[in-house]
């Protein structure tokens, strides 16, 4: 099984290349045209008509406003930010960076709230946190199942939109099968969806984006760095399910500085900007020079060399990385949410975020909080994609507990 997962996700990887060739260079530019320099490419959000680059400023973790300065000045005008980003400080931060430039940009923002009159009295403090009247987007964030999308939470939205406080409904999720719950339920206008090299072409990510873009969705993608994790400081020989992983958690400062080194993470985004079911990618940025490396990485074409290096950071990540493909859920007899367990600990060993994963982690249920891995004699979760679930659930438990 495991050599075959191997050869299936270099061939998904190698669909990629064909897809490119196929599709143009982008949306604005000629087919098959490479240009000389960095330049701006833009997509279009379903039925909203919004015109968005295909670069999208990510602010959950940037503390400088003059990177998002800078953004603007270059013509990105597609900015993310969440209520819970920074404990409401990214709200405000993009709030004072956009002043005199709101008309310039468009801004979506999400709350994960879990009732209709919480979650309205989210969006206010967004848009005062913000200072806007309005958002373009205004997400339900984070809806991995399709139960979790509530009639009050979508009914919340459609009073949103009739106060003029949102233009747009939109949705958050990991899950491939959400996206279809929502496609089929016809009151979405913009999914926002992990989206990454990592995921393999049984995953059926590709036609689901497809079918909801096809539908009127506009489909922005996030999650694109599959992870970003760096480097990998050690292997270990683990159980008889293979390698384990050893990541040394280091401060989160010295994590994302190494995110701007030379990697594969220019070659991550152009993979996702590849697919022209993707009108745009949000990526996390908190300096000049990881900005200008993705501006320069929106507007390339995905080329044989992105994909040798792809396909060499999955086999760095295979251990560690959870492509929320599904599969695992139920498996734990001890009730773990084993994906969003997964999700939450690569917030911190990936991206380098501990707090958003200590918080994320703490509001889990209490009863999942008890559970430790290590009272099982062994673990009867298995992935198919080699994710060495006991050893990363553990270090969730040890690191965030």
């Amino acid at each position: 099984m495991e050599n075959s997962s191997r050869s299936s996700r270099r061939g998904f990887l190698a669909s990629g290349l064909a897809l490119t060739k196929v599709a143009s260079a982008s949306r604005t530019g000629e087919p098959g045209q490479t240009p000389a320099a960095p330049a701006l490419r833009y997509g279009v959000l379903g039925k909203t008509g919004l015109k968005v680059t295909r670069l999208g400023f990510g602010c959950l973790a940037v503390a400088d406003s003059s990177v998002i300065s800078k953004a603007l000045d270059m013509g990105i005008n597609f900015f993310d930010t969440a209520r819970s980003y920074m404990r409401g400080n990214s709200e405000r931060m993009l709030g004072a960076a956009l002043k005199g430039r709101r008309k310039d940009v468009i801004l979506e923002t999400k709350s994960t709230a879990p009732t209709k009159a919480a979650v309205l009295q989210e969006l206010e403090a967004s848009l005062k946190e913000l200072g806007t009247d309005y958002v373009d987007i205004w997400y339900l964030h984070s809806k991995n199942n399709p139960e979790d999308v509530k009639d009050e939470l979508l009914e919340a939205q459609r009073i949103a939109k009739q106060q003029g406080k949102i233009r747009f409904a939109g949705v958050s999720t990991h899950v491939r099968s959400t996206i279809s719950y929502l496609q089929k339920l016809g009151q979405t206008d913009v999914i926002l969806t992990s989206y990454n090299f990592s995921m393999p072409p049984e995953m059926g990510m590709e036609k689901t984006l497809a079918a909801a873009r096809q539908a009127g969705i506009g489909i922005v993608a996030m999650k694109t760095m599959a992870g970003g994790y760096s480097r990998v400081e050690r292997w270990d020989d683990g159980s008889t399910r293979g390698r384990e992983s050893q990541v040394v958690f280091e401060d989160p400062k010295t994590i994302m500085g190494k995110l701007k080194q030379p990697g594969f993470m220019p070659a991550a985004l152009r993979w996702a900007l590849r697919n022209q079911d993707v009108d745009t990618a949000i990526v996390g940025m908190i300096d000049t020079d990881q900005l200008e490396e993705n501006f320069a990485a929106m507007s390339a074409p995905f080329t044989e060399a992105d994909q040798k290096q792809l396909s060499a950071q999955l086999e760095r990540i295979r251990p560690l990385y959870c492509r929320m493909c599904g599969v695992c859920a139920g498996q734990c007899p001890q009730g773990l949410p084993v994906a969003d367990m997964l999700r939450i600990l690569t917030y911190a060993d990936g991206y380098g975020q501990f707090p958003l994963a200590r918080e994320k982690y703490l509001e889990l249920p209490e009863r999942v909080r008890e559970v430790r891995c290590g009272d099982c004699a062994a673990c009867a979760v298995r992935c198919p994609n080699g994710v060495a679930v006991a050893a990363r659930i553990r270090r969730a438990q040890e690191l965030l507990a």
